[in-house]
């Protein structure tokens, strides 16, 4: 009997299927985009079957061809959607495990915006006159707000200094410095924005995190700032390091970036090891030069 069911779930199994599963990660309150990266994940996934049946032995085949092409942060991250959805589907046998990892300590300094190219990003928003941009990254730089949550800065949370955020069902109060709240007044007032979120397009719908994307991206080349650091959300890391460099408190940090597992919190306050070189250099423990 047990057979005969296995043979049943494998012909369940298709890309078909998947409109159920993303129906299921939305009753889970899963992101929108997590549950686009989890469908797109699963579509390359059934591409490498081309048909084939899903067994412990074809995910396993996955899972080493993708070592070919992707990092393991990128092939785990894969994995975990592909295994969610052989749970869905009461395939657990045939879940893997993923890709053994050792905790990064430093970030590669390519990847690290320092406070330096913000405060040149921001000024390069400013002498284009784009103010929305230059205040919009402001804004996550100074909340650590994430992108998707920018339309929780209203015009009413300018006035009591604070923005109540809901993330996937769970409510965090953002805090706004007096300078900030300050400083979107006035552009409030300059472009007649009176209610509802503060950055939105002309018919009032939240910015499109691709257009940001894209905005501060053409700030690179007049910011003197390598392309590779210019993303939204490396903002929030800067906030991140920033404030954890002051506090050391990650418990806290967690609390503020809305972090469900601390340890995705010590990812954000990693930096390029610079401080840490100079810190060896002055313990002067070498003793002798030649």
């Amino acid at each position: 009997m047990e057979h005969d069911t296995n043979i049943l779930m494998h012909q369940a199994v298709s890309p078909a299927s998947l409109k159920d599963y993303a129906s299921y990660l939305h009753e889970q309150e899963r992101s929108s985009n997590t549950i686009e990266k989890y469908i797109r994940d699963l579509r390359a996934f059934f591409l490498y079957l081309s048909g084939k049946e899903i067994d412990k032995a074809a995910v396993l085949g996955w899972k080493e061809s993708l070592a070919e092409s992707h990092r393991p942060a990128s092939i785990n991250s894969m994995l975990a959607a592909v295994n969610g959805y052989l749970d869905f589907c009461g395939l657990t046998l045939c879940k893997v495990k993923p890709v053994k990892m050792q905790r990064k300590i430093f970030l590669k300094p390519e990847k690290v915006l320092t406070r330096e190219e913000y405060v040149c990003l921001v000024q390069a928003a400013e002498s284009r006159g784009n103010r929305r941009l230059s205040l919009l990254m402001q804004s996550i730089c100074a909340t650590g707000i994430r992108v998707s949550e920018l339309r929780y800065l209203t015009v009413n949370s300018l006035y009591t200094g604070r923005a109540e955020v809901d993330c996937k069902g769970k409510i965090r109060v953002v805090f706004l410095t007096k300078e900030l709240c300050r400083a979107l007044r006035s552009y409030c007032r300059e472009n007649n924005i009176t209610r509802g979120p503060i950055f939105c397009t002309r018919d009032g719908k939240p910015l499109n995190r691709n257009n940001i994307w894209r905005d501060m991206k053409s700030l690179c080349q007049s910011a003197g700032v390598e392309p590779g650091k210019v993303f939204p959300h490396n903002l929030r890391h800067l906030f991140a390091r920033t404030y954890y460099s002051m506090e050391k408190d990650l418990s806290r940090l967690a609390d503020l970036l809305g972090h469900a597992n601390i340890s995705t919190t010590r990812i954000y306050t990693m930096d390029s090891g610079e401080e840490h070189a100079k810190q060896l250099a002055l313990m002067q423990l070498v003793l002798s030069v030649t």
